[in-house]
């Protein structure tokens, strides 16, 4: 049996396990779920990405007892001023790629934002990052253009409109 893993909301008090969770990402893990920008990760990049409003998005913490609670990965979404359409992202450390993480993650973030009624989710990917497209595409996503040509737009709609 592996170490179990579970999934939770994201909370102010994991600053320091998501600092070093980002912190702890390969250069190519970094550049395709930050799109190619550099982000410094700084103190207050942190606070951002821990303090979530769940009245409005929803950060969902995938951790595994590894001496200490440890991140293995997050998924998160924002909703857009629409209140209809939220912008997703997830990321899964690199030891950890693989090994179904992603899939518990984003499967749970789509039920929870099913639950709010969010009607789409979408998020934009490298076109280069050929594992994230075919990983999202078996989830049943649609595959679009967009008006970057680096990137693709993945979207999911979660109920009729």
């Amino acid at each position: 049996m592996g170490t179990s893993v579970t999934l939770r909301a994201l909370r102010p008090e994991d600053r320091d396990i998501e600092a070093a969770f980002v912190s702890g990402l390969s250069p190519d893990s970094r550049y395709n779920r930050l799109l190619g920008g550099a982000i410094t990760i700084t103190h207050e990049y942190i606070e951002r990405l821990v303090n979530v409003d769940y009245s409005r998005d929803m950060a969902l913490a995938a951790t595994a007892m590894l001496g200490a609670e440890t991140l293995i990965g997050v998924a998160r979404y924002v909703l857009d001023a629409d209140d209809e359409s939220a912008e997703f992202a997830i990321v899964v450390a690199d030891a950890w790629q693989g090994r179904g993480i992603g899939k518990r993650l984003l499967a749970k973030l789509i039920e929870l934002a099913r639950r709010r009624g969010v009607k789409r989710l979408y998020g934009d990917i490298l076109g280069m990052n050929r594992p994230m497209l075919e990983f999202v595409r078996k989830l049943g996503f649609t595959l679009t253009r967009h008006e970057d040509p680096s990137l693709t737009r993945a979207t999911l709609e979660l109920r009729a409109s």
